[in-house]
């Protein structure tokens, strides 16, 4: 998934504040993918406020029923990422991933793509011709200062651990959650799992209390933290949890992730996550300039089939705080 925005922010992202619960909502905005073709996603991270939840730094929600749909495929040409992974989870539909590393792969759902780009890869998606309109999550989790650089790879797992308990079902898509470990590879302590809870549930979910976890609902109605949740909005949940009491009537689908706060700044743009101004300034470059030694052309792609990077800001921008502590609508 790329970020195509024309004119993308640049988010410096502060360490994350001290422990504490905390009930928060955000509001998902409906941004434009793909331009001229009417594509939308639902986008609930970065926020002002919240610009992580532990490594987690991105999450869109394509193919929700609640943003514009014209039926256009949600194709995306190749472009490059640095200093992340892509995590890609479909509910409907298949998608086709080639890469820079060679990668050439078709997901649907109940598998996992996972992708590291570390000191840059190139990436396209395209649905499948035939499958049904896409929809489903993608999610990208910052990597750690020490392992930014490092040479990007691809893995896909199609067979995930799953946490069941009753009137619950957890799909483990990377980290652990009560003791069920993904098989995706991590460099942070985090969680993502895809939950159901069966209607008239009442269960309570076990959390590390280390980690800082967000909820988002992507079909029926929960209640999570006595906060009464519908598709759309993700709430912020804070630390220092040990459980989560989930309660449905009529059944619900939703994302959980999580993780210990993130200790370091980031500077997020357009598809870049670094650690400076001048890190985003080289990444750019480089693409721009078809530095194939960091963004190699992706076969079954002419060279020319490429996004072009946005133009930068004109100024360094400051820092964005993160305010926790105040339930928003």
């Amino acid at each position: 998934m790329s970020d195509l925005d024309p004119r993308p922010a640049e988010t410096l992202c502060e360490p994350a504040p001290g422990p504490g619960p905390a009930v928060e909502l955000y509001p998902a905005r409906e941004v434009p993918l793909g331009g001229v073709r009417g594509v939308f996603v639902e986008r609930v991270l970065p926020q002002r406020d919240l610009p992580t939840v532990g490594a987690w730094c991105f999450l869109d929600h394509f193919g929700s029923p609640t943003v514009t749909k014209t039926g256009a495929p949600p194709d995306i040409d190749p472009h490059p990422h640095i200093g992340l992974q892509t995590v890609t989870w479909p509910f409907e539909g298949r998608i086709r991933h080639r890469d820079s590393v060679g990668s050439n792969v078709e997901i649907e759902p109940g598998q996992l793509n996972l992708m590291t780009s570390g000191r840059g890869i190139a990436h396209s998606e395209y649905a499948v011709p035939g499958a049904p309109a896409g929809h489903g999550l993608q999610l990208w989790i910052a990597l750690p200062g020490d392992q930014a650089w490092i040479d990007p790879h691809f893995e896909q797992h199609r067979e995930l651990p799953v946490l069941e308990a009753a009137g619950l079902r957890a799909i483990v898509l990377i980290g652990s959650l009560a003791g069920v470990a993904s098989p995706a590879i991590a460099y942070t302590p985090l969680v993502g799992a895809d939950v159901r809870v069966e209607p008239g549930a009442d269960v309570t979910l076990p959390l590390n209390p280390r980690f800082e976890h967000a909820v988002l609902v992507i079909e029926g109605e929960l209640t999570a933290a006595e906060t009464e949740l519908a598709p759309g909005p993700l709430l912020y949940l804070g630390t220092d949890r040990d459980e989560l009491r989930l309660a449905s009537a009529g059944g619900a689908h939703f994302a959980l992730i999580g993780g210990e706060p993130f200790g370091e700044e980031l500077v997020m743009w357009w598809n870049f996550v670094g650690r400076g101004h001048e890190e985003i300034v080289a990444a750019r470059n480089d693409w721009e300039n078809r530095e194939l030694h960091r963004f190699a052309d992706i076969a079954g792609h002419p060279p020319e089939q490429r996004i072009p990077a946005p133009p930068l800001p004109g100024l360094h921008l400051k820092p964005r705080k993160r305010r926790i502590g105040s339930a928003r609508d």
